[in-house]
């Protein structure tokens, strides 16, 4: 109110108009008594804008100012998120992993990628580090908490379709070693092991969608660490 009270005397005194974007009903009504009092000119942009919406949706405006602040800023945290998912997909960069909200290990076509973006437009920063039996596992997984480690497993057939599908869908034949039944019998086993001596929680993903298993996700963070999505 006291804003109001130092533009419109400023306003008085250099015979300037006032336009204004006042989403409080008692301030927009200040507004309009301060102008009869100094007789100065204003014009309403919002409120009648707010009233025709009003009229005709017969929702009520909230009066809330700062909200589309507030969208912006969920708006930035989302493309955040993203872009961190991005940057540490598939173990690209294992410096990522002690920054991320969630880290999602697997082996080889379990969705790891499709899920961190998914919930990376939940607003979490995820990275995803692959589990293959050559490969050791970076450092930097083993001194992230458990509880923000989450496991992928599948049944090996329904992998081993998977990726038959994916080398042909590359040109390639599936007789490679990648699709082998033995072969990721044995990198089910590993990441197994290796998720055992995390403690992590482990999704089963073989007859789940995308949105399910990060349904699943979402609850297990709301549950521990009362995270609101």
């Amino acid at each position: 109110m006291e804003q109001i009270e130092k533009i419109m005397q400023e306003a008085k005194e250099q015979n300037a108009i006032v336009c204004y974007t006042i989403v409080s009903p008692e301030m927009r009504e200040a507004i309009d008594r301060k102008a009869d009092e100094t007789g100065v000119q204003i014009v309403d942009i919002l409120g009648p804008v707010l009233k025709a919406i009003e009229k005709t949706s017969g929702l009520s405006p909230k009066n809330q100012p700062g909200l589309i602040h507030a969208l912006d800023h969920e708006y930035f945290k989302r493309v955040a998120a993203v872009e961190f998912a991005i940057k540490y997909d598939d173990g690209k960069n294992p410096w990522g992993l002690t920054k991320a909200d969630l880290v999602i290990i697997g082996v080889s076509r379990t969705s790891k990628t499709p899920l961190s973006m998914y919930l990376a437009n939940k607003q979490l920063k995820v990275a995803n580090v692959p589990l293959v039996p050559e490969i050791p596992p970076p450092e930097e997984l083993f001194k992230v908490p458990s509880n923000r480690i989450i496991g992928l497993l599948i049944d090996p057939y329904k992998l081993n379709e998977i990726r038959i599908a994916r080398l042909k869908a590359m040109g390639l034949t599936d007789g490679a070693n990648y699709a082998d039944i033995h072969r990721i019998q044995e990198e089910l086993d590993y990441a197994r092991a290796i998720m055992q001596r995390l403690h992590c929680m482990v999704i089963n993903v073989s007859n789940r969608a995308i949105e399910e298993t990060a349904s699943l996700i979402l609850e297990y963070l709301k549950k521990n660490f009362n995270f609101d999505y």
